[in-house]
Protein backbone atom coordinates (compact mmCIF):
# COMPACT_ATOMS: atom_id res chain seq x y z
CA UNK A 1 0.00 0.00 0.00
CA UNK A 2 2.71 2.52 0.97
CA UNK A 3 4.72 1.68 -2.14
CA UNK A 4 1.80 2.78 -4.33
CA UNK A 5 1.49 6.06 -2.42
CA UNK A 6 5.24 6.74 -2.37
CA UNK A 7 6.76 5.09 -5.46
CA UNK A 8 10.04 6.99 -5.01
CA UNK A 9 10.27 6.01 -1.34
CA UNK A 10 9.62 7.91 1.86
CA UNK A 11 13.13 8.65 3.13
CA UNK A 12 13.45 12.08 1.54
CA UNK A 13 10.01 13.11 2.87
CA UNK A 14 10.96 11.98 6.36
CA UNK A 15 14.30 13.80 6.18
CA UNK A 16 12.63 16.97 4.89
CA UNK A 17 10.03 16.86 7.65
CA UNK A 18 12.70 16.33 10.28
CA UNK A 19 14.75 19.27 8.98
CA UNK A 20 11.69 21.54 8.87
CA UNK A 21 10.74 20.51 12.40
CA UNK A 22 14.26 21.13 13.68
CA UNK A 23 14.42 24.49 11.89
CA UNK A 24 11.15 25.89 13.21
CA UNK A 25 11.95 24.52 16.67
CA UNK A 26 15.33 26.23 16.66
CA UNK A 27 13.76 29.53 15.57
CA UNK A 28 11.11 29.30 18.28
CA UNK A 29 13.58 28.37 21.03
CA UNK A 30 16.11 31.03 20.02
CA UNK A 31 13.68 33.91 19.34
CA UNK A 32 10.33 32.97 20.88
CA UNK A 33 8.72 33.68 17.51
CA UNK A 34 6.84 31.40 15.13
CA UNK A 35 8.43 30.88 11.70
CA UNK A 36 5.19 30.93 9.67
CA UNK A 37 5.42 32.17 6.09
CA UNK A 38 2.51 34.63 6.35
CA UNK A 39 4.53 36.44 9.04
CA UNK A 40 7.46 36.58 6.62
CA UNK A 41 5.14 38.12 4.03
CA UNK A 42 3.68 40.64 6.48
CA UNK A 43 7.05 41.62 7.90
CA UNK A 44 8.38 42.16 4.37
CA UNK A 45 5.50 44.52 3.62
CA UNK A 46 6.52 46.56 6.66
CA UNK A 47 9.38 47.95 4.57
CA UNK A 48 7.01 49.64 2.11
CA UNK A 49 3.67 50.05 3.92
CA UNK A 50 2.79 52.16 6.94
CA UNK A 51 -0.59 50.46 7.48
CA UNK A 52 -1.13 49.60 11.16
CA UNK A 53 -1.00 45.83 10.66
CA UNK A 54 2.41 45.99 8.99
CA UNK A 55 3.77 48.39 11.63
CA UNK A 56 3.26 46.07 14.59
CA UNK A 57 6.39 45.86 16.78
CA UNK A 58 6.51 42.04 16.43
CA UNK A 59 6.82 42.44 12.64
CA UNK A 60 9.20 45.39 12.67
CA UNK A 61 11.51 43.74 15.17
CA UNK A 62 11.74 40.46 13.29
CA UNK A 63 11.73 41.44 9.65
CA UNK A 64 15.48 41.10 9.04
CA UNK A 65 15.75 37.47 10.19
CA UNK A 66 12.45 36.68 8.42
CA UNK A 67 13.92 37.95 5.14
CA UNK A 68 17.01 35.81 5.79
CA UNK A 69 14.67 32.84 6.37
CA UNK A 70 12.87 33.49 3.07
CA UNK A 71 16.18 33.86 1.22
CA UNK A 72 17.36 30.60 2.78
CA UNK A 73 14.24 28.77 1.60
CA UNK A 74 14.70 30.05 -1.95
CA UNK A 75 18.44 29.38 -1.87
CA UNK A 76 17.92 25.90 -0.41
CA UNK A 77 15.48 25.00 -3.19
CA UNK A 78 17.91 26.29 -5.81
CA UNK A 79 20.76 24.34 -4.20
CA UNK A 80 18.68 21.16 -4.12
CA UNK A 81 17.87 21.54 -7.83
CA UNK A 82 21.54 22.10 -8.61
CA UNK A 83 22.85 19.23 -6.46
CA UNK A 84 20.31 16.70 -7.72
CA UNK A 85 20.60 17.90 -11.32
CA UNK A 86 16.80 17.93 -11.49
CA UNK A 87 14.74 19.99 -13.85
CA UNK A 88 12.60 22.62 -12.13
CA UNK A 89 8.93 21.79 -11.84
CA UNK A 90 6.97 23.38 -14.65
CA UNK A 91 3.23 23.80 -14.66
CA UNK A 92 0.73 24.10 -17.48
CA UNK A 93 -1.53 26.29 -15.31
CA UNK A 94 -2.01 29.74 -16.88
CA UNK A 95 -0.39 32.66 -15.06
CA UNK A 96 -3.72 34.35 -14.29
CA UNK A 97 -4.91 31.22 -12.47
CA UNK A 98 -1.69 31.07 -10.46
CA UNK A 99 -2.11 34.75 -9.55
CA UNK A 100 -5.75 34.23 -8.58
CA UNK A 101 -4.76 31.23 -6.46
CA UNK A 102 -2.14 33.36 -4.72
CA UNK A 103 -4.69 36.06 -3.93
CA UNK A 104 -7.17 33.50 -2.58
CA UNK A 105 -4.45 31.79 -0.51
CA UNK A 106 -3.23 35.15 0.80
CA UNK A 107 -6.76 36.17 1.77
CA UNK A 108 -7.24 32.83 3.52
CA UNK A 109 -3.96 33.23 5.39
CA UNK A 110 -4.97 36.67 6.66
CA UNK A 111 -8.49 35.46 7.52
CA UNK A 112 -7.23 32.48 9.52
CA UNK A 113 -4.42 34.34 11.23
CA UNK A 114 -1.68 32.39 9.48
CA UNK A 115 -0.83 30.16 6.57
CA UNK A 116 -0.98 26.40 6.28
CA UNK A 117 2.68 26.01 7.21
CA UNK A 118 2.39 28.28 10.22
CA UNK A 119 -0.69 26.52 11.56
CA UNK A 120 0.20 23.00 10.44
CA UNK A 121 3.81 22.95 11.52
CA UNK A 122 4.27 25.61 14.17
CA UNK A 123 0.78 26.03 15.64
CA UNK A 124 -0.04 22.36 15.98
CA UNK A 125 3.42 21.62 17.38
CA UNK A 126 2.72 24.10 20.17
CA UNK A 127 -0.71 22.50 20.75
CA UNK A 128 -2.75 25.57 19.79
CA UNK A 129 -6.45 24.73 19.35
CA UNK A 130 -7.03 27.50 16.75
CA UNK A 131 -4.26 25.97 14.62
CA UNK A 132 -5.82 22.51 14.85
CA UNK A 133 -9.16 23.96 13.76
CA UNK A 134 -7.51 25.90 10.92
CA UNK A 135 -5.71 22.76 9.67
CA UNK A 136 -8.97 20.80 9.77
CA UNK A 137 -10.63 23.51 7.66
CA UNK A 138 -7.65 23.59 5.23
CA UNK A 139 -7.66 19.81 4.81
CA UNK A 140 -11.45 19.54 4.45
CA UNK A 141 -11.43 22.27 1.82
CA UNK A 142 -8.57 20.56 -0.05
CA UNK A 143 -10.33 17.16 -0.01
CA UNK A 144 -13.60 18.67 -1.23
CA UNK A 145 -11.88 20.75 -3.93
CA UNK A 146 -9.84 17.79 -5.21
CA UNK A 147 -12.92 15.61 -5.44
CA UNK A 148 -14.94 18.35 -7.17
CA UNK A 149 -12.16 18.80 -9.73
CA UNK A 150 -11.99 15.04 -10.27
CA UNK A 151 -15.79 14.85 -10.53
CA UNK A 152 -15.80 17.63 -13.14
CA UNK A 153 -13.25 15.67 -15.16
CA UNK A 154 -10.28 17.93 -14.48
CA UNK A 155 -7.97 15.22 -13.23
Amino acid sequence: MLESLFPAGMAHYLLGGLLIGLGVSWIFVSTGLVAGMSSVFSSSWSYVSRLPHFSEPRLLGSRVWRLVLAAGLIGGAALALWLTDSAPVVTQVPGWQLALGGVVAGFGARLSGGCTSGHGICGMASLQLPSLLAVLVFMTTAFVAANVVRWLGGA
